[in-house]
């Protein structure tokens, strides 16, 4: 009898295989860092084929773990890095380029040109795919893979290559690769391309034409939870149904069992992303939210979410450690950051590839701000911490304006939730209740659910909405006073930011 689910948790810095029970628990995880490859300022790319060898590792590792072999898995699920864009070789397998990473912004141009053609500008195709242009999405990645590698547009309009964001890459490889992987991806991953139209949820051919890509290099797209097919090329999970690929946020989402409109959660990772149910319907946000794909369940209308998406969170606190040497550790940042009571007059707005929602300000780049004698790296560690929280507020102050119920508490998860220090900051800057859930790992959680829902191994999602339980809550305790001051010198500081980027700064 199958007792359990394995999810694959592919991340912008690790790829994990994680095992849950029926209960809704993990069992073990497997985990193995990869490489972030900076090729030139703005450049960021990971290597395909070591995310699908370091893919067979995990699962490997977490099976070994919980003792399990594949005749106690019941269904695989994949959750990923999204907008990240990897074309290869449908005969061989073999990537014609590095992937391109979400953060990457060397196609800036590229926005520009097709923001300028049109009296929308950076709106021009929101209507369709609820997106403004940014290099933050796949399309003009994939653009820049076939105008850049020697003869790679030719062979995609001959059907030769392959496009996925990592989903994609990583069913395609696990149902056979090269003899007869799937190649197909799932509707909230394709609605991060900018290249799907939300109320046909199929590929736009407008969109297609204006950034040139060919109709024969993409993936079908398919709803979130069916059975896409059984594992060929992992001996490990041979001839288990890959049944459930939702696109990284919005597996938390739904790991929060956050299914029905108004629900809400936000995800500290890499970057910070808040995602707001919004039903059946299409919101698009007048004020810098995102409108997106919530998930889709077989053959069921699909269900539509707000985003706020923040590039740089988790990725500050690495910035600190790695490029600055003031931590050994990512887990030190909390002790001290908590050897000082503030942050002694310092902000730092890490606007690394631009500013993203509210903003979408692509002139944008980081700035310490406030820097005086007095500033220690401690007060710096605190101002690391308190940017997560600032940004978090911005995009919760128009979530608030434009979700369709009031967000009455804020619903976390993610790795970073594990620091309280940034927790109660973060329910100090907002004014609201932080709820941690029992389980943190919701993303992995999602790619499960979605996964066991497609076979049964769940019956639905009342049974999976029972399976959440709270783990921990912050209260504010800031004076509302305060609150305001604070976010004030926040806004100025980001202000400074602005307008970085032009012809001497390029």
């Amino acid at each position: 009898m199958t007792t359990h689910i394995v999810a694959i948790d592919q991340g912008t810095t690790s790829t994990r295989a994680v095992v849950v029970d029926r209960a809704g628990r993990i069992v073990s995880v497997g985990q193995h860092p990869h490489e972030q490859i900076f090729p030139q300022a703005g450049w960021v790319e990971h290597d395909p084929l070591e995310i699908w060898t370091n893919t067979q590792e995990v699962i490997g590792q977490a099976l070994g773990k919980a003792s399990l072999t594949r005749h106690d898995v019941a269904a695989i699920g994949i959750t990923n890095q999204r907008e990240t864009a990897v074309i290869w070789e449908r005969a061989t397998g073999k990537p014609v380029y590095n992937a391109i990473v979400w953060q990457d912004t060397r196609t800036q141009d590229a926005v520009d040109a097709l923001a300028a053609e049109d009296e929308g500008g950076v709106r021009r195709f929101a209507g369709i795919t609820g997106l403004p242009l940014a290099t933050y999405f796949s399309a003009t990645k994939i653009g820049w893979i076939l105008d850049n590698v020697e003869g790679a547009r030719a062979r995609a309009e001959a059907g030769e290559l392959a496009f996925g964001t990592i989903d994609t890459w990583l069913l395609w490889n696990l149902t056979g690769g090269p003899d007869g992987g799937v190649h197909a991806t799932d509707v909230t991953n394709a609605s991060r391309t900018l290249l799907l139209d939300l109320a046909t949820l199929d590929w736009s051919d407008e969109l297609l034409a204006a950034f040139r890509v060919p109709r024969a290099l993409l993936p079908e797209v398919r709803s979130s939870s069916e059975v896409y097919g059984v594992a060929r090329s992992s001996s490990l999970l041979r001839e288990v149904p890959v049944a459930g690929i939702l696109g990284d946020q919005q597996a938390a989402t739904f790991g929060q069992a956050a299914f029905e409109a108004g629900a809400s959660k936000n995800t500290y990772g890499t970057g910070n992303f808040l995602i707001v149910n919004t039903g059946e319907n299409i919101v698009h946000s007048d004020a810098g939210l995102l409108t997106t794909v919530a998930y889709r369940l077989g053959d069921e209308p699909a269900r539509y979410a707000l985003e706020g998406s923040v590039a740089v969170s988790g990725s500050l606190v690495q910035w600190l450690r790695d490029n600055l040497g003031l931590l050994s550790t990512s887990a030190e940042v909390e002790t001290l950051a908590a050897s000082v009571p503030d942050n002694g007059g310092a902000y730092i707005v890490p606007a690394f590839s631009g500013l993203f929602a509210p903003y979408w300000r692509p002139d944008a780049r980081g700035a310490i701000v406030g820097l005086t004698r007095f500033i220690t790296k401690a007060h710096l560690a605190r101002a690391a911490l308190e940017a997560t929280a600032f940004q978090t507020r911005e995009v919760l102050d128009v979530a608030q304006e434009e979700a369709p119920a009031p967000i009455t508490e804020l619903r976390v998860d993610g790795g970073m939730t594990a620091n309280e220090l940034l927790m109660q900051f973060q329910a100090d800057i907002t004014g609201l209740p932080v709820v941690r859930p029992e389980i943190i790992e919701t993303t992995a959680l999602g790619a499960a659910y979605a996964a066991g829902l497609a076979v049964g191994f769940w019956s639905s999602r009342d049974e999976l909405t029972s399976l959440w339980q709270e783990g921990r809550r912050w209260e504010p305790q800031m004076p509302a006073d305060e609150r305001e001051r604070r976010l004030r010198v926040w806004k100025k500081a980001v202000t400074r930011t602005l307008d970085w980027v032009d012809l001497d700064t390029k």
